[in-house]
């Protein structure tokens, strides 16, 4: 007896097949086969271009503090790492010797005054006597002269006593500015002199600062171009700082200028900032990194980095929702970030559906359906997984 089962089976399996391609003739006919992407319409944006330059902190004023005299140290007058005023003093220098000329620079001052009155007197006592020849016409000049002599003895005198007295006002050295002053290079007992090459101690002004920051030629003149050429606007001079630990300082700084001329070694133009340091935080020395937007392109587009795909030659593309909601292929030109997005400067226009979640699989052309991408998405049972069943 001829056994039917195979043929069973065999026709079994056939009409499942048939079942199965009509099912999916339908489905694609229908677009329930195509895939769910979420996309976001691409819309101009100005989105400053920002600028990363390391730098160094600079203090805002720095001071040495020199002797203007020569004599032994008596005292040190302040505390080492401490805040001092400017004319607040510092050291005393042993001013014996300075006192002493000073008394003796007034001492020939009123020897000089006293000459002087001598003098005057004499010229005003032979003026009647010389106008009735009553004495030689040389003896009065001679007496106009030495009075005038002696005057300017006691210009002389005068200015003698002034410089006595500016060199023991030396004898105590002062500060020249205000600031944090570092640790003390003499100790009382020591000679120091007007010529010596070695400061007593640094006065540094710490509030505000500068940062100094090295940026390439190159890359200021491709942005004055771009500016020149309308590409871009000049942005703001408003700068902001990460510190060395990464961690951000936050107040807010401004650039000041930039040099004119170019190092030749390096390449670079130095740009020097202005920063408020109320609380001492940045010191002087400190390795800093500067962020500011020093351009503002008013045409680019921004896209979230998930959207962006790279070719093996590096080369930037996205996928578009197409005619017929079929998927196509673009090449763009993205060669920065603006936060979590891709800033797009080409290869996109006003209005374009570009694809950001469900990228995975796509192809040029493929069927797709697109729904905006802050919608839920519909998440289906696992393919070739099980239905649960009923009661369980």
């Amino acid at each position: 007896m001829l056994d039917k089962r195979p043929l069973l089976r065999a026709g079994a399996l056939c009409v499942i097949a048939l079942s199965l391609a009509a099912c999916t003739a339908e489905e694609e006919k229908g677009g329930r086969g195509a895939p769910e992407v979420g996309y976001v319409v691409a819309r101009i944006e100005a989105v400053p271009v920002t600028t990363s330059l390391g730098g160094r902190t600079v203090a805002f004023e720095t001071s040495e503090v020199r002797p203007q005299v020569t004599g032994l140290i008596r005292r040190r007058l302040f505390t080492e790492g401490g805040f001092v005023r400017a004319g607040q003093p510092l050291y005393q220098i042993d001013p014996s010797l300075y006192q002493a000329s000073v008394d003796q620079a007034a001492a020939n001052l009123a020897s000089a005054r006293a000459s002087a009155q001598a003098a005057e007197e004499r010229a005003r006592r032979l003026a009647p006597l010389a106008k009735m020849q009553a004495v030689a016409e040389q003896d009065y000049t001679d007496a106009l002269a030495e009075a005038r002599m002696a005057r300017a003895a006691i210009a002389q005198n005068s200015a003698a006593l002034e410089t006595a007295r500016i060199n023991l006002r030396f004898a105590t050295i002062t500060a020249p500015i205000s600031g944090r002053i570092g640790r003390s290079l003499a100790t009382p007992g020591a000679l120091v002199s007007a010529s010596q090459a070695t400061p007593l101690a640094t006065i540094q002004q710490t509030d505000p600062m500068y940062v100094d920051m090295q940026q390439s030629s190159a890359e200021l003149t491709t942005l004055r171009q771009a500016i020149e050429s309308g590409g871009v606007t000049a942005g703001s001079a408003s700068v902001r700082l990460r510190l060395e630990d990464g961690s951000a300082y936050g107040p807010v700084g401004t650039v000041q200028f930039s040099e004119v001329t170019v190092n030749e070694a390096t390449g670079t133009v130095t740009l020097r900032a202005r920063f408020p340091n109320p609380r001492g935080v940045l010191l002087p020395g400190m390795f800093v990194t500067a962020l500011f937007d020093q351009a503002v392109n008013p045409a680019a587009i921004l896209l979230p980095q998930a959207a962006v795909q790279r070719d093996f030659d590096g080369s930037a593309f996205v996928y578009l929702v197409g005619k017929d909601n079929k998927a196509a292929r673009r090449k763009i030109v993205a060669d920065r970030t603006s936060g979590a997005n891709w800033v797009v400067t080409d290869g996109l226009k006003p209005g374009d559906r570009v694809i950001t979640q469900g990228i995975g699989n796509l192809r040029q052309g493929a069927p797709i359906r697109p729904v905006p991408a802050s919608k839920a998405q519909r998440v289906g049972a696992p393919k070739g997984g099980d239905a649960p069943a009923k009661g369980k």
